[in-house]
């Protein structure tokens, strides 16, 4: 702990006294209400939102800015076991993609809004800022390359009451990574409601089966308190898509099944904790804690026979026929606050302390390392990294009556203190001797250390109605960081009510985002697949990735990183009659300069030569992170409800989605001069960098989905179509062309009291992404394209059985 962050319990503790004695000494003044996520709606109108706005009685329909609200009823009838699924479901904007076979990317969950790196999308959890992951994907393979986005498949669906999604820049209201949009998730509370579930699914393939159980309830605090406590437990077996290796005919698997290529073993444990206690009418202590456990095991990359028979390392001995390195980690997620809020002299205010982290730790099974000769292991601790972030927040509100002003005014500031460390444990020795353990080396004491920032804000936020039809807000943010200087972005929005139904919407703002100390500091060694550029072939050699700062880097064309920097603009139409058709419409331009991106991989015998001499022997290709361009985003999201009463047979409510978003490159920044690698002319900015910022997401995403239930019945049906998109791969820079997809899920529940039953399929007619062309496949063995935005699994058919009180 920090000094800084010491005071914090200090703090807390007089505002407490303070809240405790303005409490009794302000006995007329009215009790506080509750806070928004205790309050219940029926319609969208109804719904008092938290995020994108300061004012205390916002509904999502008269927001300044796009707000989807999403319930527990929403993320059930996706039949989705972890949330970056189930966002991907009901969402048009978001996309989530879950890849395999190439280490970290099958870890953790991370999203994407609105076409953008997952870093560019800021999580909430009760309002309150969460961490991002530890955990790096340093393989440019989807569009999670390169970012440490955070994990939201570490909150568990049983303790969330609502999601509230913002699809705009957001960061003079936030902070950093605000660039997209905000998800902010609301967990459930009180002590009146539970419930426990279990569910089974599996693949029609048979794979994958799947195992959860989840349980929530919320419990009294005397008579002024509660306490909501969620658990779940998941376990799934892995699923196997790969094809037979064909690569070696010498070899004794050759045409046979020996990649693993599809998702991981897990297994997840988690839980929630969610508490209120009001000290005095005017008064209320609050605080939450989510943590998160998973395990899981995937396999790398299959090392042939033919790759090492000859290399006199004994390999040969313990593995006769070939091996599969297999990678396994654990992943352990948390955060926790404590906060006050209450009214104190005509003040709405809210103090908090949070702490939170995520800590990767991974080892390799089944492996070798062949600079060890004979006498190598199968087995080494590769080490790990953690991320930990400790943040102290003021928030204070109240309303202004100025004269000149027809309306109330709300005046809404704060301070936050934000102090973020990030941390490379170093693997066992043996791991990185000489080149490394196979698929992937330990970090080696040039990797390890830990590394630490600090930042701190204040923002002012003005809404007002200038009008009885014109609501107006203005928003600027002021921050330091200690590493990268200080930002002031800012924010203004517009609503106009041309009638009770229908009204415009706008907002014009500035972002940033701060490269994560990931970013900056992340270091490692692993074994990659790279095309031989004198036989055409693909060979495994080892890949260095350097910090930007680095001196090897630096001779490559590395330079420091810089902050992100955006400007956003938003202008919708709103159309929200009482019954009948409702609909959002929304344009938006997102531009990003200074867009921090993975270098592509340097290769080459002058390249394995420079490394060598700068002390990395065993070393054939180098990659480093750089803000390598300006890109813009330009794109319209279209949204529809329609509910019908359909009398003595039930009630249907249409739903409906559309996005279209296309993100050009502005401009490349060009090479620097070489400093000490003559004869290198790769770009650092190329093809592939190319294609996962502009053509690996589809362009448009839509779907219609109809809820139709009667009596104890509901039948539930979503048919998603996802664009077309292109691969380009990493292995042998080959564009793939992927076609447009159609997926059809199908769900029935009946109630029976206090029971539901629920039979569902997702992806009913077992669509697959297109197959990848023979030179993408790597001999086979990679049948469909790693990183599909439905993933190529098939068809999935689940049931699951809840009780609720």
């Amino acid at each position: 702990m920090t000094n800084r962050f010491a005071v914090l319990p200090t703090l807390l503790a007089a505002a407490i006294s303070f809240a405790w004695t303005q409490g009794y000494a302000q006995d007329a003044a009215p009790a506080q209400s509750r806070p928004p996520q205790l309050q219940k709606a029926t319609t969208l109108s109804a719904v008092v939102v938290t995020t994108g706005t300061r004012a205390l009685d916002m509904t999502a329909v008269n927001s300044l800015a796009p707000i989807d609200v999403i319930t527990p009823q929403d993320l059930r009838v996706t039949g989705a076991n972890d949330l970056a699924s189930a966002l991907r479901v009901l969402l048009p904007s978001m996309n989530f993609v879950q890849t395999s076979s190439n280490d970290q990317g099958a870890v953790d969950q991370p999203a994407q809004l609105r076409g953008l790196s997952p870093d560019d999308t800021l999580v909430l959890i009760n309002g309150k800022r969460q961490h991002s992951s530890s955990v790096m994907k340093n393989e440019l393979l989807s569009y999670q390359s390169g970012s440490t986005g955070t994990d939201l498949a570490a909150i568990p669906l049983s303790a969330i009451q609502r999601i509230e999604v913002l699809r705009d820049g957001a960061a003079a209201q936030y902070g950093s990574d605000a660039i997209a949009g905000v998800i902010n998730i609301i967990l459930k509370g009180g002590d009146q409601h539970g419930s426990v579930g279990v569910m089974h699914g599996q693949y029609r393939s048979g794979e994958g089966n799947t195992w959860q159980g989840d349980a929530d309830g919320g419990f009294a605090l005397g008579q002024k308190g509660w306490v909501h406590l969620s658990v779940s437990d998941r376990h799934q077996d892995p699923t196997n898509r790969a094809g037979p290796d064909m690569r070696f005919p010498n070899d004794p698997t050759f045409g046979t099944v020996v990649f693993h290529d599809g998702l991981p073993l897990t297994h997840i444990k988690q839980g929630a904790v969610n508490l209120q206690y009001d000290l005095t009418p005017e008064a209320q202590l609050y605080g939450f804690s989510v943590l998160n456990k998973r395990s899981v095991s995937d396999g790398d990359w299959y090392r042939s026979l033919s790759t090492y028979a000859n290399n006199g390392s004994g390999a040969v001995d313990v593995y006769p026929g070939g091996f599969l390195p297999i990678e396994h980690s654990d992943l352990s997620d948390d955060s926790e606050v404590l906060g006050l809020r209450g009214t104190a002299l005509g003040w709405h205010y809210d103090l908090s302390g949070s702490t939170g982290g995520n800590r990767y730790k991974f080892w390799m099974t089944n492996t070798y390392n062949y600079s060890l000769g004979p006498g190598s292991p199968t087995a080494f601790a590769l080490g790990g990294t953690n991320n930990r972030e400790k943040i102290a927040t003021i928030d204070l509100s109240r309303e202004f009556n100025p004269s000149w002003l027809p309306n109330p005014l709300n005046v809404a500031w704060g301070l936050e203190y934000r102090d973020q460390e990030y941390t490379i444990d170093l693997g066992e020795p043996k791991s990185y001797f000489g080149g490394g353990s196979q698929a992937f080396s330990g970090f080696t004491p040039d990797d390890a250390g830990t590394h630490s920032r600090q930042n701190k804000a204040a923002y002012l936020d003005l809404t007002t109605d200038f009008t009885d039809k014109l609501t107006g807000e203005l928003a600027v943010r002021h921050e330091k960081y200690s590493d990268f200087g200080s930002t002031t972005p800012w924010k203004v929005s517009g609503r106009y009510a041309f009638t009770d139904t229908l009204a415009l919407r706008a907002t014009a703002s500035t972002g940033f985002r701060a490269p994560t100390l990931a970013q900056e500091f992340f270091s490692s060694t692993a074994t990659q697949s790279i095309v031989d550029p004198i036989t055409g072939k693909q060979v495994l050699v080892n890949t260095r990735f350097f910090p930007a700062t680095n001196p090897a880097a630096a001779a490559l064309g590395a330079q420091p990183l810089t902050a992100e920097q955006s400007h956003n603009y938003n202008i919708g139409l709103v159309y929200s009659p009482p019954r009948g058709l409702s609909a959002t419409l929304d344009l938006y331009q997102i531009t990003i300069n200074n867009r921090i991106i993975q270098s592509q991989n340097f290769s080459g015998n002058a390249v394995t030569s420079f490394l060598a001499s700068a002390g990395f022997p065993f070393i054939a290709s180098a990659a480093f992170f750089t803000n390598g361009v300006d890109t813009r985003t330009r794109g319209a999201d279209l949204v529809l409800g329609y509910p019908l009463d359909l009398g003595d047979n039930g009630a249907l409510k249409l739903t409906g989605g559309v996005n279209y978003g296309l993100t050009d490159i502005v401009s490349v920044k060009p090479n620097p001069p070489q400093l000490g690698l003559a004869g290198v002319t790769i770009p650092v900015f190329g093809d592939i960098n190319r294609n996962l910022i502009t053509a690996q997401t589809p362009k448009t995403k839509v779907f219609i989905a109809a809820n139709w239930t009667r009596g104890n019945w509901g039948l539930h049906s979503q048919l998603t179509r996802y664009g077309k998109y292109v691969l380009f791969n990493e292995f042998t820079a080959v564009p793939q062309n992927e076609q447009a997809a159609y997926l059809l899920d199908l769900s029935a529940t009946y109630n029976w009291g206090h029971w539901l039953f629920t039979l569902g399929a997702n992806n009913i007619a077992n669509t697959y992404p297109d197959k990848n062309v023979p030179l993408n496949s790597n001999g086979g063995n990679f049948v469909y394209p790693m990183a599909s935005p439905f993933g190529y699994e098939g068809a999935y058919y689940y049931g699951s059985v809840a009780f609720s009180w």
